[in-house]
């Protein structure tokens, strides 16, 4: 499934020139992302549309969060994983921390799974409607509405509506500068 909507041109160009800016060659970033050469390649010259886990996944390797590859939209930007659509609303930059705002939605018996992101990310969750399991995939947490999750994002970890009411979630990213 398609991760975003947009010009997939722009995206791969930013790609390419954060993976060069770290002196890393394609083959490089590829491996330590755990993504075929091949997709790496087709995402930098726009003609794959990758999933959000592999953006997850190349992102985390260099370190960004996935809003610098997205750039800064006019509108909201709309990805899509296996079972969760999120909408970047809103990314704000603080003395060295980025954070995304995301609205989300996870369908009733949709799970998620995400690699993870780079060291001390952590992501906050509000879950309005619905109950969500989230969090580490060893030690996930469940919220119902009003109830608020919050974890470290740098080890894999997931996503699961529980019941059959779908989730609407607020989800609040926040990335420390890398060393």
């Amino acid at each position: 499934m398609s991760a975003i909507d947009g010009d997939l041109r722009e995206v791969g160009a930013r790609l390419r020139r954060m993976r060069e800016e770290r002196g890393l060659s394609l083959s490089e970033l590829a491996r330590r992302a755990g993504v075929g050469k091949a997709t790496l390649s087709g995402v930098e010259t726009g003609v794959r549309n990758p999933t959000l886990d592999t953006l997850w996944a190349i992102t985390a390797q260099l370190g960004v969060p996935i809003a610098a590859i997205l750039g800064t939209p006019a509108e909201s930007v709309v990805m899509r994983g296996e079972a969760v659509v999120a909408t970047l609303l809103e990314v704000f930059e603080d003395e060295g921390v980025t954070y995304e705002l995301y609205r989300v939605r996870v369908p009733p018996g949709g799970t998620q799974t995400s690699p993870a992101h780079h060291e001390g990310v952590t992501e906050h969750i509000t879950v309005f409607t619905g109950t969500l399991s989230a969090g580490p995939l060893d030690s996930p947490q469940v919220a119902g509405p009003g109830g608020y999750l919050t974890w470290r994002s740098d080890v894999p970890h997931g996503y699961t509506a529980v019941g059959a009411e779908e989730v609407l979630a607020s989800l609040l990213i926040r990335y420390p500068a890398t060393r």
